[in-house]
């Protein structure tokens, strides 16, 4: 399988440096990323709200090495809040953080992401939004469901993410589904042992189906993260026997991904959310992004051997 090859390679110096110099990458990379600063986003924000979708934005960037890195990580999300009140649209987009971009991989760095985050979802709170903390490896995740239990006091629609390969993630859904929380689940995008997660797409799957029960059964708001065909359909029939109104969960897809199904979701009724990254530091979203589906490596390779 070229999944796991693909995510051992999102970690090494030297294919950064090889896929950043690839004359094919950057038609590639503007495929999945919407640009590399606020200015740039923002007509994609504009866009999708004139389609009826709404956004969830993710500053790129997971590589953080000092606490000045982790503030300026805080502070470009500062930022991007400043920018969406300036233009009113913080109703159509809320922000999606990686706690590791906070310095959580740092000395003492659960206290520091905590101490980075929480003005970030201060301010979101301000302008009619929220945060979503998105799920790392498993080695991350007591962490990041301690920091946001503790957002949760003040902000209590602090959302979060679970991955479905995971064999812990089960009873995390069992304990999320409550009254007022915000769940997204994904099928999982890192390279995992065996000893912790799912191997195989078959058996990730029918997690995710089982997890994806249990929070449409719960009293909480579930976001389905999912560009599977099969997995939206499971996910809008189990939503009709659970009673579920349009408002009472949305769909989550990837920017430059089924663009046509965002639409098409959109305008039967549901609640349909990009989620959309952009900024410079994008090497590990994006090797996630072609670990995840074998097409979207064939569309790289087609556009460096056309490129070179």
């Amino acid at each position: 399988m070229l999944g796991p090859v693909i995510l051992a390679a999102s970690r090494s110096d030297k294919m950064r440096r090889f896929i950043s110099a690839a004359p094919g990458t950057k038609q590639v990379v503007d495929r999945f990323i919407a640009g590399e600063t606020v200015d740039q986003v923002v007509p994609v924000i504009q866009d999708a709200a004139g389609k009826g979708l709404e956004v969830t934005l993710d500053v790129v960037g997971e590589d953080i090495t000092t606490p000045e890195q982790a503030a300026a990580a805080r502070d470009a999300y500062l930022e991007l809040v400043g920018r969406l009140k300036e233009l009113g649209l913080g109703t159509r987009a809320e922000m999606s953080v990686k706690l590791s971009m906070f310095g959580q991989a740092l000395e003492g760095g659960h206290e520091l992401a905590l101490a980075n985050v929480r003005p970030v979802v201060e301010a979101a709170d301000a302008i009619g939004t929220t945060v979503t903390l998105d799920a790392e490896d498993h080695t991350t995740l007591d962490s990041m469901f301690a920091i946001h239990e503790e957002l949760r006091k003040d902000f209590p629609q602090t959302g979060c993410v679970i991955q479905s390969y995971l064999f812990r993630t089960e009873a995390d859904a069992r304990r999320l589904a409550a009254a007022g929380s915000r769940v997204r689940l994904v099928k999982g995008a890192y390279k995992e042992p065996a000893s912790v997660a799912y191997q195989n797409k078959p058996e990730i799957d029918k997690a995710y189906v089982r997890i994806l029960r249990t929070l449409m059964q719960g009293e909480g708001y579930p976001m389905i993260g999912s560009h599977d065909p099969r997995l939206i359909a499971i996910g809008q029939e189990l939503a009709r026997q659970a009673g579920r109104k349009l408002d009472e969960y949305e769909f989550q897809m990837l920017y430059g991904i089924r663009s046509e199904e965002h639409v098409r979701l959109a305008a039967e009724g549901h609640r349909m959310r990009v989620y959309t990254a952009y900024g410079t530091d994008w090497y590990g979203y994006f090797m996630r992004r072609l670990a995840e589906k074998p097409a979207n490596l064939l569309f790289f390779g087609r556009s460096v051997l056309t490129k070179g």
